[in-house]
């Protein structure tokens, strides 16, 4: 079926249809076709082309637009644009007082949606037997409250007013990484991201130390049950590997083994009363040397020898250089230089591991000003970016099928959900990983959806049609402006405003009011359109 052409000058007052005109599969055929020919090649025979038409974009300037330096921030350092994200730039006095800002979140107004978030769902402040009890009962099954959790997540990143933190807390929980559904974890996973967010801004010996001995790091990487009669290598290996100073540090097996030692003792009961402890018995007291971290290791309660173990590896120069190579990697871009990670790893051991001097740092750098464009969104990064473009927003849940928790699920339709990658080095960071056609395609589907309001509806709140008019009318190039505007923080090109006009088969100079047909049932092409530019994928 082909939408209804207005005759020239006029609207298409026709009724809607009760359901969406073009099925989500048609509609990707062609709105694939409208956004490959208008970024390529110039259309040589389109519906509405005529002698006359020019798709010259036309300012509307009631909507401001971003400057270079504002935009280049708020996609790295937000969860996507929003008028709302430039106006709090603006506001603060610019893109580096914005910052300076959001490293101390305690003083940022934090906003309604996101300071009630922990009452959406008991399993966000329950206490690990309570989740246990829930999913024995019934009530509440584990992989429910995991989903909860991500949707939880999800929804933070979304409302948030303190972006960097939120940004942060995601680093860290990818950094310390523990998958939702890995075995075992379950009753502790909540309060690990919990602990990771208040930590997420202090200094990477604080959440080294947090993050070593937490019981769902020790569930997911078996140091749960390990003894001195059994040592497990997992926690040991991973701490020096993934967590620390990484495979080039010069460490050897022998040295994997004596971490994994000097980690015995921390219990978890799994599967039983799930009672967390730290029992001496189990503790092997041999003596340990670790990349010249010496300790004789002779005190069953070994935990003072753990301390000291962790500070060492947080300090270790390695370790610096680590942190600082995925700092740059996540948000400057994939090939950060030597000079910028020598220098962020010198801040960063001249500070005492702090975080905010290693941030200020990178902020400052002029590497990071001359990146712009060097970061691919990733598939949550992206689901919660359209969320915010498009105004929709989400409710307390009353149902299980909450459209917080479809947000989750969507998520993973375009490639992966939040920590949904299996093994125990995270989610990829790199462009490689999501750069592909299988994922744009995904991208496309989940921007009509969600352009249409189709799902998820419930506890969601779609904006809707009429009410994206800035006025009562205006012409479709001055709409299209617009809405490039708000969605995107950039005005309209020549390649957008054509597709919208070959996908829509209505004119640039055509008058749009809420009677007219790209109002009462062509929204979705013309927003999916705006989303599926290539600069929406930008982070």
């Amino acid at each position: 079926m082909t939408p209804r052409v207005p005759p020239a000058g006029e609207s298409a007052i026709a009724p809607p249809p009760s359901t969406p005109l073009f099925p989500r599969r048609s509609f990707l055929g062609g709105v694939a076709a409208a956004s490959a020919a208008a970024l390529t090649v110039p259309l040589l025979d389109a519906p509405v082309a005529h002698a006359a038409d020019s798709y010259a974009p036309v300012a509307y300037p009631a909507t401001p637009v971003a400057t270079d330096e504002e935009l280049h921030v708020i996609r790295r350092w937000t969860y996507g644009f929003q008028p709302a994200a430039l106006a709090a730039v603006r506001e603060a006095g610019g893109p580096r007082a914005w910052f300076e800002t959001q490293l101390a979140p305690q003083d940022v107004a934090e906003s309604a949606t996101a300071a009630g978030l922990d009452s959406w769902w008991r399993c966000i402040t329950a206490d690990p037997l309570d989740i246990v009890a829930r999913d024995r009962s019934g009530e509440e099954p584990a992989w429910r409250a995991m989903a909860a959790y991500a949707g939880y997540a999800m929804v933070r990143r979304q409302e948030s007013t303190r972006q960097v933190l939120e940004l942060m807390t995601e680093f860290w929980e990818d950094h310390f990484y523990i998958p939702i559904h890995d075995d075992g974890v379950f009753p502790f996973r909540i309060a690990f991201g919990h602990r990771m967010r208040e930590l997420a801004l202090t200094s990477f010996e604080e959440l080294l130390q947090a993050a070593t001995v937490h019981p769902a790091m020790g569930c997911s990487l078996d140091n749960a049950r390990s003894t001195k009669r059994s040592v497990n290598e997992n926690l040991g290996r991973e701490l020096l590997e993934l967590h620390t100073v990484g495979k080039g540090a010069g460490y050897d097996e022998d040295a994997v083994k004596a971490s994994a030692r000097l980690l015995t003792g921390y219990r978890v009961d799994t599967w039983s009363t799930w009672q967390v402890s730290y029992d001496p018995t189990w503790h092997d007291t041999a003596p340990v040397t670790v990349l010249g971290f010496s300790h004789p290791n002779s005190d069953p309660d070994g935990r003072a020898a753990v301390r000291a173990y962790l500070s060492y590896l947080a300090r270790h120069p390695a370790t610096a250089e680590r942190i600082a190579r995925k700092l740059a990697r996540r948000f400057v871009s994939d090939s950060p230089s030597s000079a910028l990670i020598e220098h962020l790893a010198s801040v960063y051991l001249d500070n005492g591991t702090q975080i905010r001097p290693v941030l200020r740092a990178l902020v400052d750098h002029p590497e990071f000003w001359a990146s712009s464009g060097a970061k691919v969104k990733t598939p949550t990064d992206e689901l919660v970016s359209v969320n915010r473009a498009l105004g929709v927003s989400f409710a307390k849940p009353t149902a299980q099928d909450t459209g917080a928790v479809q947000a989750h699920y969507m998520a993973g339709g375009i490639g992966a959900s939040a920590w949904s990658h299996p093994r125990p080095d995270g989610p990829p960071q790199h462009n490689d990983a999501w750069n592909s056609p299988s994922r744009f395609l995904a991208s496309w589907d989940a921007h009509w959806t969600l352009s249409g309001g189709w799902w998820p509806t419930k506890d969601t709140t779609h904006v809707p049609a009429a009410k994206r008019l800035p006025q009562p009318e205006l012409t479709l190039a001055e709409f299209v402006d617009h809405l490039a505007r708000r969605m995107t923080g950039q005005g309209s090109t020549s390649g957008l405003l054509e597709a919208v006009c070959t996908a829509t088969k209505v004119r640039p100079s055509a008058p749009v009011n809420a009677q007219h047909s790209i109002v009462r049932w062509q929204m979705p092409w013309v927003l999916a359109l705006v989303l599926n530019q290539p600069l929406f994928y930008l982070r």
